[in-house]
């Protein structure tokens, strides 16, 4: 069982969180690779997450957090996934407004081999426009290597704006975001620029004396591509939905049982990334902190 502690003299705090889960996907899919088996499959999961939050001065702070994830399916072996996750983010109470540095770092694996690197700096701004509202912008730059396909290496720039609407505090908001993005990778066909946007509504409900939390959530990409696909022989064309409801129930102290359904529509004229997908699934965690 991890360890946990809070120093408040000193203002570090730890937290722990492991999970395990199982789900059902009726697409097996590597997004990464426009790769699809149109074939279900069940997956288990199980993921750990380590945070350490250091207070450096009284406006000045430091989080570290390590997340690892593991996803292994009944029948599709050969696309078990697991991830690594290094992040940092040093932020700064400005009065007004929060800034920071978040950088990231991910390593993934498919069947035990190598298959993406991914680093992520984004410098950000953040606060309150007044009681209600708040808002935050970044900019986010971005390198991938892709193990098995290095024409699909690429280097992305891109800008984000997020506005939250706090209708009864956090329980119950929306979220409503923007995001462009330029991706320039090895080969010119997989060069694109994409408009992303969000919206998300969260809500808590009182039930048997705990907290139901649930969210909603619809994001939608529409990335164009600027070369030429060799297959279609044109500038290929995405545009993707992704629908999604999420419930995460307390069953215990410190423990939380998650149910989840998603749908994802995509659409392309490019007949490979072009499907349709559903994925339904369950997580028991626990927490220390």
């Amino acid at each position: 069982m991890p360890a946990s502690f809070t120093a408040s003299a000193s203002g570090t705090e730890f937290s722990a969180e492991v999970g395990l889960g199982a789900e059902y996907d009726s697409n097996v899919s590597v997004d990464e690779l426009d790769a699809t088996s149109n074939e279900s499959d069940y997956a288990y999961t199980m993921d750990a997450n380590l945070e350490l939050d250091q207070q450096i001065t009284e406006t000045t702070d430091l989080s570290l957090n390590y997340n690892f994830s593991q996803t292994n399916y009944d029948r599709f072996e050969l696309l078990d996934r697991q991830t690594h996750l290094i992040g940092a983010d040093l932020g700064a109470d400005l009065g007004a407004v929060n800034t920071g540095l978040a950088l990231y770092y991910i390593n993934a694996q498919l069947d035990g081999n190598d298959f993406l690197e991914y680093y992520r700096g984004s410098p950000y701004v953040s606060g309150f426009l007044s009681k209600k509202w708040f808002a935050r912008g970044a900019y986010v730059y971005s390198d991938k290597t892709i193990a098995q396909n290095a024409e699909r290496d690429a280097q992305s720039h891109a800008g984000e704006f997020d506005l939250y609407f706090f209708r009864r505090g956090l329980r119950s908001y929306f979220n409503m975001g923007y995001k462009f993005k330029d991706e320039d990778a090895t080969a010119d066909r997989y060069d694109y620029k994409a408009h992303n946007l969000k919206l998300r509504y969260i809500q808590r409900f009182e039930v048997w004396d705990d907290i139901l939390k649930m969210e909603l959530s619809w994001r939608y990409e529409d990335r164009d591509y600027s070369g030429i696909t060799p297959s279609i022989d044109e500038e290929r064309d995405d545009q993707r939905h992704r629908w999604k409801i999420d419930l995460e129930y307390p069953v215990f102290s410190g423990g939380t049982l998650q149910f989840y359904g998603g749908y994802s529509d995509y659409d392309s004229n490019f007949p490979r990334a072009a499907y349709d997908q559903h994925v339904v699934g369950t997580r028991l965690s626990w927490r220390w902190e």
